[in-house]
């Protein structure tokens, strides 16, 4: 048996800010943003150029009150993605030329380079070049 993680959801509070966000200042593609009328919301997917489509985001606007209490507080503070990159020093410099705020520096553990960064709610993400990556 074959089985894959399809996409992974991230509560945003609106569509098109966090479509710009993920396309300008992470290089992300736009790969869907489909209308869906009978439910009235969008469905948004996001990935990580040159993934090839084996991770994916799912923008979910957030509809209820219970779910906007959870923008940027996903994993209740704790790292919520891991951002694999073939090359740590093009995409931290890129990153922070775009805008991206990093709340922890790089460093280089056993596992590889790592730095961790706030996408625009807050949430945090690694970035990591694994080591043996390069």
């Amino acid at each position: 048996m074959k089985q894959a993680l399809g996409l992974v959801t991230l509560v945003v509070r609106d569509y098109d800010e966090a479509i710009a966000w993920f396309t300008e200042r992470l290089g992300f593609e736009l790969i869907e943003d489909l209308y869906q009328p009978a439910q009235d919301k969008r469905w948004v997917v996001v990935a990580p150029r040159g993934s090839g489509g084996d991770s994916q985001l799912l923008l979910a606007r957030a509809t209820t009150p219970e779910q906007e209490r959870h923008v940027g507080n996903q994993t209740g503070g704790r790292v919520a993605f891991f951002l694999y990159t073939d090359d740590f020093q093009r995409d931290h410099e890129a990153y922070r030329a775009n805008g991206v705020t990093f709340v922890r520096e790089p460093k280089t553990e056993d596992y590889g380079t790592v730095a961790v960064f706030e996408d625009l709610y807050g949430n945090l993400w690694d970035l990591i070049e694994p080591s043996g990556s390069a």
